[in-house]
C-alpha cells in the first residue's frame, strides 16, 4: 500500500509543473520611438532590477544618437524591432522608401542583431509597406492594449489603461520618452507580476503559443487557441 501511495505521489509531482506552465499569463510590453537618452536608461534599469525582457521598437535617427543604449538594449537580451528611420508615415511612402528606411536603420543595429518585426510608424500600414516587410522577411507588428501614454504625463491614468484592458497574450504599446511613461511601465510591470504574469518579448510570446511568424503578415496578440476562438 504504500508503495501505491508513493508511486502516486511521485506521479502527482511530475503533472504540477506541466499545469503550472500551462495555467501561466503572458504579456509582452513593447516600447515605441526610441532610444531616448535618460529615459531609455531609467526603464532599462528598472527592468534589469526586475529580471524582465521586453521588445523595443527603434527609429534609425535615434540610434544614430544613441549607439551605446542601442548595444545595451542588446546586450541585456531585449528584442529590438524597426520602427522606421525617420518616424515618418510609411503608408504614404513608395516601396522604394519603405525599404530605405529599413536598410539604413539596420546598418546601424548591433552586430548579430536581426529583427523579425517591422512595427510602422503610428501602426499605419499600406500594401507596400506589406509588400517590403514581406520582402526584407519581417512580420508587422500591431499591438492589442494602447493607453496612449504619448498624449499624457498622467502615470496613474496610463497605469489604469493598461491594468483594467490586459489580458494573457496581450502586446502592450508603450514608449520609453518620458519619465511619466517610464514610471507607469514600471509599475506595471509590478502589478502584473503580481499577479502571475511573466512579461516576454514579442517574439517569445509568439514561440509560447507555437505560432510561426509570417513575413508581411500582421500580429496585435498571441491569446491561446481557445481564447481566439472565442
Amino acid at each position: 500500500m504504500r508503495r501505491i501511495l508513493a508511486l502516486l505521489l511521485s506521479a502527482a509531482l511530475l503533472v504540477l509543473p506541466v499545469r503550472a506552465a500551462e495555467d501561466t499569463k503572458y504579456v509582452a510590453l513593447t516600447f515605441d520611438d526610441g532610444p531616448s537618452g535618460k529615459y531609455t536608461r531609467q526603464l532599462l534599469d528598472g527592468l534589469y532590477d526586475r529580471g524582465v525582457k521586453a521588445t523595443f521598437l527603434l527609429c534609425g535617427y535615434r540610434i544614430k544618437d544613441y549607439p551605446d543604449i542601442t548595444q545595451r538594449i542588446f546586450d541585456e537580451g531585449h528584442e529590438i524591432g524597426y520602427h522606421g528611420y525617420s518616424h515618418k508615415n510609411m503608408s504614404q511612402m513608395s516601396r522604394r522608401d519603405i525599404a530605405a528606411e529599413i536598410m539604413d536603420t539596420q546598418a546601424l543595429l548591433p552586430e548579430g542583431c536581426h529583427p523579425v518585426f517591422l512595427r510602422p510608424p503610428g501602426g499605419c500600414c499600406s500594401d507596400g509597406v506589406r509588400q517590403v516587410a514581406q520582402a526584407r522577411q519581417l512580420a508587422i507588428l500591431n499591438w492589442s492594449v494602447d493607453p496612449r501614454d504619448w498624449a499624457t504625463h498622467d502615470t496613474a491614468a496610463i497605469e489604469q489603461a493598461v491594468l483594467k484592458n490586459v489580458k494573457d497574450g496581450d502586446i502592450v504599446l508603450l514608449h520609453d520618452m518620458t519619465t511619466s511613461s517610464v514610471q507607469a511601465a514600471l509599475d506595471i510591470v509590478d502589478v502584473l507580476l503580481s499577479q502571475n504574469y511573466e512579461l516576454v518579448t514579442v517574439s517569445q510570446l509568439a514561440k509560447i503559443r507555437h505560432i510561426s511568424l509570417k513575413p508581411g503578415q500582421q500580429y496585435c496578440s498571441f491569446p491561446k487557441k481557445e481564447e481566439a476562438a472565442k
